[in-house]
């Protein structure tokens, strides 16, 4: 259940975040400790999550901010939510999660495998897992539905939908976005694989960006030290309980659609140090 904040109404939960109405047709904003996969959110919570998908994003923001505006006004929130919650502009968001690769990974392995293409872009031959892109790409996906799958669509699809003129902006602004932040990251030891961004306009129609910013809950980020292609990467986000999921030890079948047992507390506190790893790692900032 959402919290109950003063002042606050709910509008809405997702697999992380909690949505709610603020002052002057404000938004709050607030990152749960909540941790899903597979398109169920699982317990318990891992412990500062939030906070630290909040402090990254606002980061990330200002490392970005000379690219494409961003939607935080302020980081002044109630007591009970400080330090993991921004209060930020309300937008007319775009229906398109806007991705961007710079690595073969993930579904758009699967893609290639089947078509040899991603999002209609044809791919040389012979890619594996974890092959360098000849150049990131613009892969976009719809908009899921909790507990539904986000589903790789084309180039073509997002034009369909949100018209040419705002389709070439999010491609062209979700590109530059990643080959700047590819760019932070690597210089810190860390690969930034592929990452996903949401983008709404301004009644003036200027486009920005939104939600969260390149954090292990939107990003894969390898370790530059360990990587290398045709295997499965090492990586800073929530991978640790993936693995977890599908082996031996937690007795589920992911193919029963049955909610998966609860984390053990091993599980839980290696995803944390890696959610911090991360976040220490690319801000040169010590969480605590």
């Amino acid at each position: 259940m959402p919290l109950e904040i003063p002042g606050a109404k709910h509008l809405h939960s997702g697999k992380v975040r909690d949505l709610y109405e603020w002052q002057d047709g404000q938004l709050l904003m607030v990152a749960s400790d909540r941790i899903s996969a597979y398109d169920f959110i699982l317990e318990p919570p891992i412990p500062d999550k939030g906070e630290i998908l909040t402090r990254m994003s606002l980061w990330w923001f200002d490392q970005l901010s000379d690219i494409v505006p961003h939607h935080v006004i302020s980081t002044d929130v109630p007591e009970v939510v400080a330090g993991r919650a921004v209060i930020c502009e309300k937008l007319d968001m775009f229906p398109v999660e806007c991705v961007a690769r710079g690595y073969l990974t993930g579904s758009g392995l699967t893609d290639y495998q089947t078509t040899g293409e991603v999002c209609g872009i044809a791919l040389p031959a012979g890619l594996v897992d974890g092959s360098k892109l000849p150049e990131p790409i613009f892969t976009p996906a719809t908009k899921a539905d909790f507990g539904e799958h986000d589903e790789n669509v084309s180039y073509e699809a997002v034009v369909d939908t949100i018209g040419a003129e705002s389709a070439e902006a999010l491609r062209s602004l979700t590109l530059a976005v990643y080959s700047r932040a590819e760019e932070i990251a690597r210089s810190r030891g860390i690969i930034l694989a592929d990452t996903k961004f949401e983008f709404g306009t301004r009644p003036d129609g200027t486009i920005v960006l939104a939600d969260e910013v390149l954090t292990p809950d939107s990003s894969r980020f390898w370790p530059a030290d360990t990587y290398g292609p045709g295997k499965t990467q090492d990586s800073f986000d929530k991978q640790i309980v993936r693995n977890w999921l599908t082996s031996d030890a937690s007795g589920w079948d992911r193919a029963s659609n049955t909610q998966p047992p609860h984390l053990p507390a091993e599980i839980v506190e290696k995803t944390r140090g890696r959610y911090i790893q991360a976040y220490e790692q690319l801000t040169a900032h010590p969480f605590r």
